[in-house]
């Protein structure tokens, strides 16, 4: 594998550890509010290839509890699987963030992954305009994180426009059974759209109330304000 960037200490990335976040490059959605645009739309070398980010990696063991590997979308790239296997025999925990629209690459990845975050973006009708062509493999995704045995996150940043108060129940039902949510707050700087620079975050006390809409869908619901 080869990635676009590699941070060497994380505190938030991994629920209650200290880790190490990997990039990969590219991803299959265009979602408006990405932050990581650059390595989205046009990833440029130097890569950090895999050989190297693995001493890397195992040179920061005594400070790091885990590795992260997010993007762009990493179930992209189908030699992910073997790469996480090589962090595991390392003595690595693994945490993988993803969009959902790889389930197979997904499965293959999760007899070796500690811990899941799947990103909803919004309801399933207006993930077209996120530009995917079909959310089929998102609900494969979803309903496999459901039934597994894997520790997981649900995790939506509420952008205002993308999630509406009429958006939040179709939300609820598409995850419903789900064991953990996660609400996030809008972040409105440096966006693949700069018109989404200009949209105001909705306030804590009005995520509060998404979330307490959630509450008869989801066992937990947590808040990233």
């Amino acid at each position: 594998m080869k990635f676009s960037g590699l941070l060497k200490t994380s505190l938030i990335d991994y629920p209650n550890k200290i880790s190490s976040v990997l990039y990969t490059p590219g991803c299959n959605l265009r979602c408006p509010f990405c932050h990581n645009w650059r390595i989205v739309l046009d990833p440029k070398p130097p890569f950090l290839q895999e050989i190297e980010a693995l001493k890397i990696l195992e040179s920061r063991k005594k400070y790091i509890d885990a590795v992260v590997i997010t993007g762009g979308e990493p179930t992209m790239h189908d030699d992910l699987p073997n790469f996480i296997m090589k962090l595991k025999k390392k003595g690595f925990q693994v945490k993988l963030d993803t969009n959902g629209f790889y389930p197979e690459v997904l499965q293959a990845c999760l007899p070796f992954v500690d811990y899941v975050a799947l990103d909803i973006k919004t309801t399933t009708e207006k993930y077209f305009a996120l530009g995917a062509k079909t959310t089929i493999g998102l609900l494969y995704s979803i309903n496999m994180l459901k039934m597994g045995k894997i520790p997981y996150e649900f995790r939506t940043t509420i952008v205002p426009k993308l999630i509406t108060a009429e958006d939040v129940p179709q939300i609820g039902e598409l995850l419903a059974g789900g064991n953990n949510l996660v609400l996030q707050q809008y972040n409105s700087e440096d966006t693949l759209d700069k018109a989404y620079e200009k949209i105001e975050p909705y306030s804590a006390e009005e995520i509060k109330k998404i979330a307490k809409t959630l509450e008869k869908f989801i066992k937990k619901i947590s808040l990233r304000l």
